[in-house]
C-alpha cells in the first residue's frame, strides 16, 4: 500500500477499510491539533482558525471522524433517514461526502430516557452524516477547549475522569483547616437552554456549521419542531459546546474573592459543580451572585431546587459519591442511592433470567458488578462492597431455589457456591479442550481498593510539555497505588 492510500486518498483503488494505517492517520491529525493548541496559547487566534480549517478539510481527519461514528455504541442507531453505515463501501462513500459546500443537516430524531426523579430527559439522535461532520469539527475544537478550559473542570475532557473530580474534593476538604461550607450547584436544563446567540459569538469554530446544527430542529410524532435555544443532548459535539460555555466560571468566582482566607475552591464536572468557602455568608453574598451573573450572559440559570448550601459535617453527594466529615476526618464513600440502584438492577436482571442457565446469568451480571466496583474502588468502599456482595448472594440463592425447587440447600451450595477454591456463585462450563472449567461470578467484596492519582490542574494533553506525563498516566501501574503505599504517595508530592 502506498503512502497516499494509507492516509485514505481519494483514489478508488482503496478497497479495504481495515488496511488503512490508522497510526499514521492519527499522527497526521495529532500534529495539526498540537499546532492549533500552540497557536491558542500564543494568542494567535487567526492562525488557530486557519489551522482548524485545514484540519476539517484534511482526508485523515475525515477518516477518523467516520471511524468514530461507525465504531461507537450508537453506530447501530439510525436517525430520521433510517440509514447506518455498516460496510467498507459505505464508510468510504461517507468520507467522500464530508464536504462543507452544499451541506445541510437533517432534523434530529427525538427520544426520551427516564431520569431518577421520574421525569424524562430528551435525547436527540442525528443522522450518520451529521454525526460524522460533528466528529470532524470536534477534532479541531478539542485542542481549543482543552487549552482554554478551567483548571478544575473534569467532565468530558481528555485525560480527566470522575475520579479526578473526587480527588480534588479530597484535596480541598480533607485538611483540618479546610473550608466547611459547600455550595452544591446545578444548572437548570443546561443543554436545552444555552443561548444560540452567545454560542455563535463566542465558540471558536466555523459559525455557519454551528448555526446549521443549532437550528436543525427535531422530528417527533410526525411533526417538525424548531430549536431556538440549547444544544441537542446526544450530539457528538454537544459536550464540547457545553464545556466551552461554562469555562470561565472558576475565574469569574475568583475575581470576586478579595480575601485569600475565604478558602474558595471550585470543582466542576459537566453541569454539576461545587464551590467551597470558609463561611456561609461568602457563598451567599459573593459566590452565588457571581455564578448567577455568569450564567445569565449565556441564557442559563441555577436550579433553585437542586442548588443548596451544605455544611461538610452534613455531607453531600457528588458523582455517585458521598463526601462528609466525621469528627474532623473526611470520608468519601459510595452514595446509598447508588448502592440501592445496583441492588435493584441486579434483582431485575436475576428475575429476568429465570429458566436460563447459570452460565448465562453470570455472563449478564459480571459486567454490571465489575463496572460498579471499578468506579467506586478509589474511595472508602469496603463496607458498601461487602453489603452489595451479601445482598447479591441472597438474590442468587433465591434464584437457585426457584430454578431447583426440589433440591436441598446443601445440594444448591455444592452445585453453585462451593466450586473450586471459592465460596461465591459459580458454575462448571465446557471448555474448548472438552474439559470442564469453572465460570465464577465477579466478587465485589474482593475488589482491591486503590489510590487514584489526581491529574494536574494545568496539564493539557495537547501541550508537548505534558506528552510524557499523559503517557505515564495511561499506564495502570502508575495511575493507581495500593492503599498500603499512602506514605510513598505523599512523599512523591502527589
Amino acid at each position: 500500500m502506498t503512502k497516499e492510500q494509507s492516509f485514505g486518498a481519494s483514489s478508488n483503488r482503496v478497497s479495504d477499510w481495515k488496511a488503512i494505517e490508522w497510526p499514521k492517520v492519527r499522527c497526521a491529525v495529532r500534529r495539526l491539533q498540537l499546532r492549533i493548541a500552540k497557536a491558542i496559547r500564543a494568542g494567535k487566534y487567526g492562525k488557530a482558525k486557519a489551522l482548524s480549517w485545514l484540519l476539517t478539510h484534511s482526508r485523515s481527519a475525515k477518516l477518523l471522524a467516520v471511524k468514530r461514528v461507525t465504531e461507537n455504541k450508537g453506530a447501530k442507531t439510525p436517525g430520521v433517514d433510517n440509514v447506518v453505515w455498516r460496510t467498507d463501501r459505505q464508510k468510504y462513500a461517507a468520507v467522500q461526502n464530508l464536504k462543507r459546500r452544499g451541506y445541510r443537516p437533517l432534523p434530529l430524531r427525538r427520544h426520551y430516557i427516564p431520569k431518577k426523579n421520574g421525569k424524562k430527559r430528551p435525547l436527540s439522535i442525528s443522522v450518520m452524516r451529521d454525526r460524522a461532520m460533528q466528529a470532524l469539527h470536534a477534532l479541531a475544537l478539542k485542542p481549543i477547549a482543552e487549552t482554554l478550559g478551567d483548571r478544575n473542570s473534569y467532565g468530558f475532557r481528555e485525560g480527566r475522569s470522575c475520579a479526578d473530580a473526587i480527588g480534588q474534593c479530597f484535596c480541598a476538604l480533607a485538611k483540618s483547616y479546610a473550608p466547611v461550607w459547600v455550595l452544591e450547584g446545578d444548572i437548570k436544563s443546561c443543554y436545552d437552554r444555552i443561548s444560540h446567540k452567545w454560542l455563535l459569538a463566542h465558540i471558536p469554530m466555523d459559525a455557519r456549521m454551528l448555526r446549521l446544527w443549532l437550528e436543525a430542529g427535531y422530528w417527533e410524532k410526525g411533526q417538525l419542531f424548531p430549536t431556538r435555544e440549547g444544544t441537542p443532548q446526544g450530539g457528538i459535539i454537544s459536550p464540547l459546546l457545553a464545556n466551552l460555555t461554562l469555562d470561565g466560571m472558576e475565574g469569574a468566582i475568583r475575581s470576586r474573592i478579595k480575601v485569600r482566607r475565604d478558602q474558595v475552591n471550585f470543582i466542576r464536572y459537566a453541569d454539576d459543580f461545587i464551590v467551597t468557602a470558609r463561611t456561609k455568608e461568602t457563598l451567599e453574598q459573593i459566590v452565588k451572585p457571581a455564578v448567577v451573573a455568569f450564567l445569565a450572559e449565556r441564557g442559563l440559570e441555577l436550579s433553585e431546587q437542586k442548588t443548596t448550601l451544605t455544611h461538610i459535617q452534613a455531607g453531600f453527594n457528588l458523582l455517585g459519591q458521598n463526601v462528609r466529615k466525621y469528627r474532623n476526618k473526611l470520608v468519601i464513600k459510595p452514595a446509598k442511592e447508588g448502592l440501592k440502584a445496583l441492588v435493584q438492577k441486579t434483582r431485575e436482571c436475576i428475575k429476568g433470567m429465570l429458566g436460563q442457565t447459570a452460565e448465562t446469568l453470570i455472563k449478564m451480571l459480571n459486567p454490571i458488578l465489575r463496572g460498579w466496583a471499578n468506579y467506586h474502588r478509589y474511595v472508602c468502599s469496603a463496607e458498601a462492597f461487602w453489603t452489595a456482595d451479601r445482598i447479591i448472594h441472597y438474590q442468587l440463592l433465591r434464584w437457585a431455589r426457584r430454578t431447583h425447587p426440589n433440591k436441598s440447600y446443601g445440594w444448591l451450595k455444592r452445585k453453585y457456591f462451593s466450586l473450586g477454591d471459592t465460596f461465591g456463585f459459580a458454575t462448571r462450563i465446557r471448555a474448548d479442550t472438552n474439559e470442564s472449567a469453572v465460570l465464577r461470578l465477579y466478587s465485589i467484596a474482593r475488589t482491591v481498593l486503590e489510590w487514584h492519582i489526581k491529574v494536574r490542574g494545568e496539564a493539557n494533553p495537547y501541550d508537548p510539555t505534558y506528552t510524557e506525563y499523559f503517557e505515564r498516566r495511561r499506564c495502570f501501574a502508575w495511575r493507581t497505588l495500593p492503599r498500603e503505599r499512602t506514605g510513598q504517595m505523599v512523599l512523591a508530592g502527589i
